[in-house]
């Protein structure tokens, strides 16, 4: 490749940089903690007795209306729908550090919403603020990450949003199990509390770590984005080999302009941008397609309804166990297997987690046998989907799309990603409920169907960016190599970028390292 091998060195050079992406990868811990406690409230008395009805027929005692549960789990996903129409304008004029801080307070008004939320109405405006807040962290924390981090680090990095979630929804799900047996509001409005410790965290330690270089370029900022460069840095690079990435940047950036003098939201449908597009929408909504928003929706009540016994426990042993998937998929992702290989073990390992379960509601429903199948299955799936393909969906979309289109179509992916979370949490009730089509584990069936569709697209289309700068996967595709091209083609971006660092200004670019590294 045309990247210098200096460059591409791994986390011992570069540890300043790992922390600061793995801080603003908790951007999403929110999201994990928030979606995991509320898929619990409605398996819990002191919540069902505020927003459900009492039922003797079913487990625990209460129960909860189809078209309730569908207004709970689907205003998370309209409140995102609705974010993400915001983060587009709002990215072009602000900076990805001031997006988090805007999906803090809108955040804080979701938290406080939802505590004191006392009607089912009430209670969706709160939900539907956190999906907005969720569309800024979600969208700027990414994009952050994918253009700070170095080459050999940002799929690893961005990947470490699978980390943050899971661990948000280990500890959405122990504070929920400590306050389940409260009958009474409390036992809801101490997980909802706990939700202003996070994006509070976050907001204080955007503080201290500089905007995107790349944001600061492509806004005439040089300056600053080279102190950024090097604050990023640190000592892991040479002069001259720094210099070279600013030059590489910058030449990226202004090869975009030149193709595109003036930027709007429709480029992230024309030329090359538009194969860029369809990639990226395919690899967020491949999330929505694995079926993982029903277990995420309504893990709790599927296991009570599926037969499983003690399903507060289950639920964070599920959770440990993905965690332990997602950190060997790391592992992986970083020593072993590249992008695309990744997301088909993964998307295969998904198939065979829904056709199992599904087989056994099928053959012998409503039996222990069935149960026992439902939890074996879906600890495999929690390993393998949530291991390699969910943790891969997080660097591949944002480093698929280039620097000026990054946060448009980043956007536009998330919105058509909720899009199809909200009709699945919203249709999801019907096939489960036991008042309604009461399908059980067999509802499966259709989440294997799904992710057979989702293997087929990533095996044929799909290009594997692995150890790519994000101006060599620009360079690819703006040449539009194929799939199957991308991981031997020779680019000459980097080293084009490469003989302009050796020719240019380097005893400046060194009085300027030299200068911010004081001052830092």
């Amino acid at each position: 490749m045309g990247i210098s091998s200096q460059r591409n060195n791994g986390f011992k050079e570069n540890w300043k940089c790992a922390l600061i992406c793995l801080g603003m990868a908790c951007a999403t811990i929110q999201y994990g903690f928030d979606v995991s406690i509320v898929g619990t409230f409605q398996s819990m008395p002191g919540f069902l007795m505020t927003f459900g009805y009492p039922d003797s027929t079913l487990k625990g005692g209460w129960g909860i209306a189809t078209k309730d549960q569908q207004l709970i789990a689907s205003f998370l996903n309209v409140g995102t729908m609705i974010g993400v129409l915001f983060t587009s304008p709002f990215g072009r004029y602000f900076g990805r550090r001031h997006g988090i801080w805007m999906g803090t307070l809108i955040a804080f008004a979701g938290c406080a919403t939802q505590i004191v939320a006392t009607t089912i109405a009430t209670l969706c405006v709160g939900r539907a603020l956190m999906g907005a807040s969720n569309a800024f962290f979600i969208t700027f924390s990414n994009a952050y990450i994918v253009e700070c981090a170095p080459p050999r680090l940002r799929g690893v990095s961005s990947a470490m949003f699978a980390i943050t979630i899971n661990i948000g929804t280990i500890l959405g799900a122990i504070i929920d199990e400590r306050t389940s047996y409260i009958m009474g509001t409390l036992s809801y409005q101490i997980p909802l509390a706990c939700l202003f410790i996070f994006p509070a965290l976050l907001s204080i330690f955007v503080l201290f770590i500089p905007e995107s270089p790349r944001w600061l370029v492509l806004h005439e900022r040089r300056d600053e984005a080279e102190q950024s460069l090097v604050f990023l840095r640190g000592r892991s690079l040479e002069p001259q080999f720094l210099q070279e990435e600013l030059v590489e940047i910058v030449r990226g950036v202004e090869e975009e302009k030149a193709i595109a003098s003036a930027s709007s939201f429709v480029d992230i449908f024309k030329g090359t941008n538009l194969r860029r597009t369809m990639l990226c929408v395919a690899v967020v909504v491949s999330r929505a397609s694995s079926g993982v928003w029903v277990f995420l929706a309504y893990g709790t009540y599927f296991f009570q309804q599926a037969g499983v016994g003690d399903v507060f426990k289950i639920s964070i042993y599920s959770m440990v166990v993905q965690l332990v998937g997602v950190v060997a998929g790391l592992y992986c992702a970083y020593k072993v297997f590249g992008r695309r290989t990744m997301l088909l073990i993964g998307t295969g390992g998904a198939v065979v987690s829904m056709v199992g379960p599904a087989l056994g509601a099928t053959i012998t429903p409503n039996t222990p046998e069935a149960a026992k199948t439902f939890l074996a299955f879906f600890f495999f799936y929690v390993i393998v989907y949530c291991g390699f393909a969910g943790s891969m969906t997080w660097p591949i979309s944002a480093e698929v799309v280039n620097s000026r289109l990054r946060v448009d179509t980043l956007s536009f992916a998330t919105g058509v990603d909720y899009f199809f979370a909200w009709l699945i949490s919203f249709c999801s009730p019907y096939f489960i409920n036991p008042t309604a089509l009461n399908w059980g584990a067999k509802y499966c069936w259709i989440w294997a169907a799904s992710n057979i569709l989702t293997f087929a697209f990533f095996w044929l289309f799909l290009p594997d960016m692995k150890d790519r700068s994000l101006e060599e996967i620009d360079e690819l595709f703006e040449k539009r190599v194929s799939a199957r091209e991308f991981p031997t083609f020779e680019c000459q971006s980097s080293s084009q970028a490469h003989e302009i660092a050796l020719q240019g200004k380097m005893e400046e670019a060194k009085v300027t390292i030299q200068h911010v590294e004081r001052g830092g």
